[in-house]
């Protein structure tokens, strides 16, 4: 039941977009539009409550509760960037909108754009954590949570890569191609 939930959370993702979408640019509501589009918490609000009934009703932890928690992490820190990226793209392709804003490719802005990026990934693995570590304190059995120790360490992994990824640009900046290096 979790991963049809799940499945079904991404789905109606997408669905409450493109309404949400059709409502700002098709029919011309830009206030209903913004209504629609702040239903989606309540998608992440149903598997969240869904996931705690069934780790309630005795279900065994397993990996569709820790991918539960990562979707709910995910949507949390990166949706509204999703959805801001989505619409951006969505204005400029069919609806005459100005083209989308690139992220910088050099420089210290370009640091700058890889460290908010970093961080952004980094709140959707702390939520995502902490709702595994919720899980962990509710299961309470040492021998039944194995799989929500094993997601846990999974976002620390994703931290880390997104640290050093970040690092890399503060520490080997992409710099522009000068005119004699370019041939």
């Amino acid at each position: 039941m979790v991963v049809a939930l799940i499945v079904a959370c991404e789905a109606g993702f997408w669905v409450l977009l493109a309404i949400g979408l059709a409502l700002r640019y098709v029919a011309k509501k830009p206030k209903a539009s913004t209504a629609v589009l702040l239903c989606e918490p309540l998608l992440e609000l149903v598997l969240f409550v869904t996931t705690v009934i069934d780790l309630r009703n005795g279900a065994q932890p397993d990996g569709k509760h820790g991918l539960a928690a990562v979707y709910i992490g995910y949507s949390a820190a990166l949706g509204h960037r999703t959805i801001r990226w989505v619409d951006a793209r969505v204005a400029h392709r069919f609806f005459d909108g100005p083209p989308p804003v690139k992220p910088p490719k050099y420089g210290m802005a370009r640091t700058v754009h890889e460290w908010k990026t970093a961080a952004r990934w980094v709140l959707a693995a702390v939520i995502a954590i902490a709702l595994l570590q919720g899980a962990i304190w509710y299961v309470g059995d040492d021998d039944r949570i194995g799989s929500l120790r094993d997601w846990q360490q999974r976002m620390l992994f994703l931290i880390g890569i997104n640290l050093v990824i970040a690092l890399s640009y503060t520490l080997f900046p992409k710099r522009e191609r000068s005119a004699s290096h370019a041939r």
